[in-house]
């Protein structure tokens, strides 16, 4: 490979989305250093630290803790081949630390082969690691979108986990604590309840949420049943209002998002100690799911405990949510989650189309300028910058550039980036 070639396919590497340039690095660096899997690990990427391409196998396994240490090891013994610790398993593996703190691993086909060039390597990801880490300071749009989708749904995973972890606490509490039960009987169904979650826990990562639909009615008929399994040992009355049999008809993430939202609500409405009547109802419209859950007790409900709690999942999927607790009267809590995806996500979505050039420009004319003074910040053409634009406005399916600069203002394009 003639270093103009090998120059000219590393500028593809580092111009396309910052979400994809692992797969395009490993693309890059597969004949001259083979290697089953490849991952880049930055700190500075807050939204997706963790990079990677290859065997999945290999990348889905590894953890951040596990990368962490290899850094750790690394910058101490600056040897480039090591053995270290990768997806619970001990492998050999090839590393280079860039100057700025970024980490490559790759993983060799064959643990015998020497590591080619190393400095060579080295240089190369030194490009690569500058052009994330000028990604990351000028916060581009396919930037954002990355970091914004990957911290949403950091913050629902752990919300989900959250949930499920406090629904089976509170089932074991509620039977321990529950005076129509004996001893035996109440670590029996305490132990039944902790049996049922790891059951569910293992056999989570089977399931697939996202490409499936669920009646709206048979979704309630689950949260009722899960409801009802996690207060059977506690005394309040529940009142269940289901939706329609001709509700529209619920996304599969929509339909598992509301169930545990639903859960949520209810627990912290059972964490009153004089509750005793809870209505949980479920209703849709054209364009979103509502859900209302409240009470008729003594209005102690710790609202900013629970936002919390629903705010993570909230944002993910552009769902409202309103809390209200007066003292005296009572709790309610009203969800509204909408079944299609709002505007700012499907605009950060269709901005992490655009390549690094075209982000340039776009950028540029964000701030206003016309397409001369572009051309002269960036050292293109006139016809160029031109040609660009009328990329821009066809990917962004706009007609003018004003509203393609508003399209990118809107998240977080700003005129004085």
């Amino acid at each position: 490979m003639s270093d103009h070639i090998q120059l000219t396919e590393l500028r593809e590497v580092i111009q396309g989305p910052l979400r994809e340039i692992a797969a395009r690095f490993s693309r890059f660096l597969a004949e001259a250093w083979p290697h089953q899997a490849l991952v880049i690990f930055t700190l500075e990427c807050t939204g997706r630290p963790r990079k990677v391409a290859g065997a999945k196998a290999i990348t889905d396994k590894i953890t951040i803790a596990e990368l962490e240490k290899l850094k750790s090891t690394v910058a101490h013994e600056r040897e480039p081949t090591t053995t270290a610790t990768l997806g619970g398993t001990d492998r050999t593996v090839w590393t280079v630390l860039d100057s700025g703190g970024t980490l490559l691993v790759l993983v060799p086909r064959s643990p015998r082969t020497p590591f080619p060039q190393p400095a060579l390597l080295a240089g190369l990801f030194g490009i690569v690691a500058t052009s994330i880490r000028q990604q990351v300071a000028q916060a581009s749009p396919d930037y954002l979108a990355e970091s914004r989708a990957a911290s949403t749904e950091r913050a629902r995973t752990i919300a989900e986990m959250a949930a499920a972890h406090e629904t089976t606490l509170v089932t074991i509490l509620t039977a321990l604590r529950s005076t129509r039960l004996d001893d035996y009987h109440a670590r029996l169904a305490a132990t039944d309840s902790a049996s049922a979650a790891l059951v569910a826990l293992r056999s989570a990562p089977k399931s697939d949420l996202a490409h499936s639909e669920e009646p709206a009615q048979s979704a309630f008929v689950r949260l009722r049943k899960e409801i009802r399994q996690m207060l059977r040992h506690h005394d309040v009355e529940l009142e269940f209002v289901a939706p329609p049999k001709d509700a529209h008809p619920l996304p599969g993430e929509i339909a598992h998002a509301a169930r545990a939202m639903t859960g949520t609500a209810v627990l912290a409405f059972t964490s009153q100690p004089d509750l005793a009547r809870l209505r949980i109802a479920w209703s849709t419209d054209a364009a979103a799911l509502h859900l209302d859950v409240r009470d008729r007790g003594s209005g102690h409900l710790d609202a900013a405990a629970l936002r919390r709690q629903l705010d993570g999942r909230a944002k993910t999927l552009g769902a409202t949510v309103e809390i209200d607790a007066v003292a005296g009267w009572g709790g309610r809590v009203t969800v509204h989650v909408p079944f299609e995806a709002t505007q700012d996500h499907a605009d950060e979505a269709v901005l992490s189309t655009l390549n690094r050039r075209e982000l340039e420009v776009l950028r540029l004319v964000a701030r206003g300028q016309r397409n001369k003074s572009i051309a002269d910040a960036l050292g293109i053409t006139e016809s160029t910058v031109k040609f660009h634009v009328a990329g821009v406005l066809k990917k962004l399916d706009v007609s003018s550039r004003g509203e393609a600069a508003a399209l990118a203002l809107s998240v977080g394009i700003t005129a004085t980036a």
